[in-house]
């Protein structure tokens, strides 16, 4: 699999890198975000078993990434966004692994279910990892920022409404079996909060735009690439198992769950300024628990909702600020 230099045809390439990545990529974003794989994956609804199957995967796509990028720590593309305390999600997929496992860490790997997947890997998989051995191994390793782009600011995004599900799915508790979804704030110690998230996500971008700079030809490049990023995603998306049946809380005829959440955050202006006439043009507090459910069913028929998940690799990242939005509002009215 290889890129193509169709994706940049359109672009202005005199944007800072950052701005042509979100406007170059949405193409295949959109493919992404409405793969089945991914809406087992972000509503919950994946057997244990195969989001185990899932992470492992993931292990490997993240173990042959960042030795690559720490093999170029120094390079001129790679350096400025380079922070192997800060993004490195190897290790903590593999404790997320042997949680669910219920092994020990220093075993998973020699655990039957990662024996049969490395005996008959997915063609998914050997092709997302020889493409970032590819890239690597060239001359010019610079779009390895493109892969790095599409996994972590996807795992600062769409991953943190991911996790919810997950948590909520799998029964974890007390950070157990999340790992791969926590990052700790710039500088910092500790789970980073939304707000260090955005943060991150700042400080990657400016990096991003520092290190490419005005070189037109790179910033082609790194789209190209990008994109291709996404279509191995979507590929990994796509050699999940179907699951065999729809979790129980799915199943739930209760209009309103005390945690939920739409299921897609909004996108489009218009599309906020409706939900904010909800949710602040409400009447009396006696009605909350109705007016609620409206809003849930409102964002939930937004048909061109918009939400970023990195462990598929979106970076929609106008989509996330309008969940974080609405779970803020949550959060307020619940209390």
């Amino acid at each position: 699999m290889t890129p193509t230099v169709a994706t940049t045809v359109d672009l202005d390439l005199s944007l800072p890198i950052a701005t042509l990545l979100r406007v170059g990529t949405a193409a295949a974003h959109e493919r992404a975000e409405h793969s089945e794989g991914a809406g087992w994956l972000t509503r919950g609804e994946l057997d244990k078993e195969e989001y185990v199957r899932f992470l492992m995967m993931l292990w490997h796509i993240y173990d042959h990434l960042e030795c690559a990028l720490e093999q170029y720590a120094s390079h001129s593309t790679l350096y400025p966004t380079h922070n192997p305390a800060l993004f490195a999600r190897s290790s903590n997929i593999a404790a997320d692994i042997s949680h669910l496992l219920q092994v020990n860490e220093s075993t998973w790997q020699s655990h039957p279910m990662h024996t049969a997947l490395m005996l008959s890997p997915p063609s998914a998989l050997t092709d997302y990892v020889s493409r970032i051995e590819a890239v690597a191994e060239s001359s010019d390793p610079s779009p390895l920022l493109s892969h790095a782009y599409v996994r972590y600011l996807g795992d600062l995004s769409g991953g943190q409404f991911i996790r919810r599900r997950v948590v909520k799915a799998y029964g974890l508790e007390n950070g157990n079996g999340v790992q791969f979804y926590d990052f700790k704030p710039l500088g910092g110690t500790g789970s980073g909060t939304i707000g260090d998230m955005k943060k991150i996500k700042e400080w990657y971008r400016d990096g991003m735009n520092t290190a490419v700079g005005n070189d037109k030809a790179l910033k082609a490049a790194i789209v190209r690439e990008a994109n291709l990023a996404f279509e191995l995603s979507t590929a990994i998306f796509a050699s999940l198992k179907a699951p065999s049946s729809t979790p129980p809380f799915y199943e739930s005829t209760s209009p309103i769950d005390s945690e939920s959440e739409p299921t897609t955050p909004i996108e489009e202006d218009t599309k906020s300024e409706a939900v904010s006439k909800v949710v602040y043009e409400a009447a009396e507090p006696k009605e909350w628990l109705y007016r609620l459910s409206s809003i849930i069913s409102v964002v939930a028929a937004l048909s061109l909702a918009h939400f970023i998940l990195v462990v598929g690799g979106f970076t929609g990242e106008r989509g996330y600020a309008k969940l974080e939005a609405f779970q803020q509002w949550f959060t307020s009215a619940a209390n």
